[in-house]
């Protein structure tokens, strides 16, 4: 019988304590550390060409059918250094454990945040703003993390996500409409869009046969 979105190697890996385990984080981990500095240098073309330049061209403008291809390149985009920088590290944190929970996953689950966050700021969103930024994908990552603890029974994700929140509890009052230059919108959604998928994505048990 199959195991669904596992093998018995991804099963290893995703056991903590294990060889696999450790091997798979180090790899994940590694991974996250080689994306980030990408998102770095469209950042630094971004103020070569004239800061908000890719921003208008490749952001969320909720409403608006130009706008609407935003809803790929946003994440890879942000409104300035310290916006990266505030994403930066969550985003290779989470990212990591994430990841480490197999590498299709990781893909399907990403591509899957990134679809209803960004459908969904261009539905609700404000026409008269430019959404860009990874955050949307870093809560959708902290929503897989969580449900996957719940849905997997794998304490290993909740803790994992419930000391990242301690971390970055500060940020997250980014789901609640309290600043009106931040995408609360966008937050809201990538906590959903991480919720779906790790329902969609989780991992499944073979049945013991009778």
């Amino acid at each position: 019988m199959g195991y669904g979105w596992t093998d018995a190697r991804e099963d290893e890996a995703t056991r903590f304590g294990t060889e696999a385990f450790y091997s798979s984080l180090g790899r994940a981990f590694v991974t996250m550390c080689a994306v980030v500095p990408g998102l770095f240098l469209v950042e630094a073309i971004d103020v070569g060409l004239g800061q908000g330049t890719l921003d208008v061209a490749g952001g969320i403008i909720p409403h608006r059918i130009e706008g609407l291809d935003g809803v790929l390149f946003s994440p890879f985009l942000h409104s300035g250094w310290d916006h990266l920088y505030g994403n930066a590290v969550p985003l290779i944190l989470l990212g990591t454990f994430v990841l480490a929970g197999g590498a299709k996953r990781f893909i399907w689950s990403t591509f899957l945040i990134m679809m209803v966050t960004g459908i969904g700021v261009w539905f609700v969103g404000d026409p008269s703003s430019v959404v860009v930024g990874a955050s949307g994908v870093i809560f959708g990552y902290l929503g897989v993390l969580i449900t996957r603890g719940v849905v997997e029974r794998s304490w290993w994700n909740f803790g994992v996500a419930a000391f990242i929140g301690l971390l970055y509890w500060y940020q997250l009052y980014g789901i609640l409409p309290t600043d009106p230059g931040v995408s609360w919108q966008g937050h809201l959604l990538g906590l959903v869009g991480g919720v779906l998928a790790a329902v969609i994505f989780r991992r499944r048990r073979p049945k013991p046969a009778f």
